[in-house]
């Protein structure tokens, strides 16, 4: 089956990846941004501080609930309470993380150093080195949807997924080898990311020149340097505290107040970002189809319940508009979605199901994109058309 069919005009119809049809939107840029009302691009340096605050107050009071775990008098419950804690310590991470994201997109306030300072504190704490992925994410942001000038979660194509004939094997027949793939992705994705640009774009050099913590690294222009060199410092002094902790309070107490919590960010960073870039209904475009407009709709806004709207600041709920206008602060991004939801009509996308649900069907159903132009999701497993790679082996 091909990827696409054409009508009686000129208008092509693209097959997305469940076998509905898909059309590339037509409305520019100017359209959107003159829908979206003035008043959800004004930034308030005292709105945004409180959230910072109330987080804090969020992980402090998670902290000293923690000190007092110990005085359980069953094992069992100690564990639980671990759990929990553990989950929730995550979660408010995660929190912080959003809010460092804030800052680099200039949308925490008005004020560029102030917006750098915090989110160098916030993300450095999170071992995250603020001014270098600030560049990268920027750049993936001018260029969403983009196959080869986007910056993360660039789909395999076809040729490339082809390469290992026993994985794409495997992966026909094989729910266990979707299972395999996000245990790695949710672990390992963001540090990976991070370290050697994992499902960035390909560089022509050795892998190990790919790390964000490389001034060299070809993702970045001579003049990041000194950002570069300065997110590294923060990683370092955040590094000596933690050692430095586990000195004095040790291993144990480490992993437990702070390891896996951050672990538990890297989950959600990977899954938060993962599926609102990737869904059976989403597109990517080469040079001759992309522009501005079509690539931020290559987005997909999910849902979170209070979680998302209140612990991780709606970044899940309202990523369309987002990428939209990225400096539109996350208490606005609501009332902006309402408002480019009239000109998107129905290339606006949204997907309420669960989110770990999400996770596996995106997993199973987006595997690489095939076509011309408009490339759209395809999979090994027989879900939705037939990749053309399929169709050729069974006419053999």
């Amino acid at each position: 089956m091909s990827s696409t069919q054409t009508t009686t005009t000129t208008e092509k119809v693209y097959k997305d990846a469940l076998g509905r049809d898909f059309v590339p939107p037509d409305f520019t840029i100017k359209d959107i941004l003159d829908a979206i009302p003035k008043r959800c691009f004004e930034r308030s340096l005292s709105h945004s501080m409180l959230f910072v605050l109330r987080d804090v107050f969020y992980s402090s009071t998670l902290f000293f609930l923690a000190t007092n775990i110990h005085y359980l008098p069953s094992v069992y419950l100690r564990f639980a309470a671990w759990t929990v804690y553990t989950i929730a310590q995550g979660m408010v991470f995660t929190g912080f993380w959003i809010l460092a994201h804030e800052c680099g997109h200039g949308a925490f306030s008005d004020y560029r150093l102030i917006n750098d300072i915090v989110g160098w504190i916030l993300h450095s704490t999170l071992l995250v080195p603020y001014h270098s992925w600030r560049i990268t994410h920027s750049k993936h942001h001018k260029a969403t949807g983009h196959i080869s000038r986007d910056m993360v979660f660039i789909p395999k194509q076809q040729e490339r997924y082809l390469q290992s004939r026993y994985i794409t094997e495997l992966a026909e027949e094989a729910p266990i080898m979707t299972l395999y793939f996000l245990l790695v992705q949710q672990i390992f994705g963001w540090p990976a990311y991070l370290a050697v640009n994992v499902t960035g774009q390909k560089y022509n050099v050795p892998f190990y020149k790919l790390s964000h913590y490389l001034p060299s690294a070809p993702m970045f222009d001579a003049k990041d340097f000194w950002d570069i060199i300065i997110s590294d410092v923060g990683i370092a002094l955040v590094s000596t505290l933690c050692y430095l902790a586990i000195q004095k309070w040790g291993v144990a107490n480490f992993v437990l107040y702070y390891f896996i919590p951050y672990l538990g960010v890297n989950h959600w960073l990977v899954c938060i970002t993962y599926l609102q870039h990737t869904d059976a209904s989403l597109p990517h475009y080469d040079a001759s189809e992309w522009n501005f407009a079509r690539g931020a709709a290559a987005t997909i806004d999910r849902d979170f319940g209070f979680i998302g709207r209140h612990v991780f600041h709606e970044i899940i709920e309202t990523h369309v508009a987002h990428h939209y206008s990225s400096r539109i602060p996350f208490y606005h991004a609501e009332e902006a979605t309402v408002a480019i939801r009239k000109v998107m009509g129905q290339h606006y996308k949204q997907d309420k199901t669960n989110l770990l649900v999400a996770l596996w069907k995106s997993a199973r159903t987006c595997q690489f994109v095939e076509g011309d132009g408009v490339k759209m999701f395809r999979n090994g497993n027989g879900i939705g058309p037939k990749p053309v790679y399929m169709s050729l082996k069974k006419k053999e």
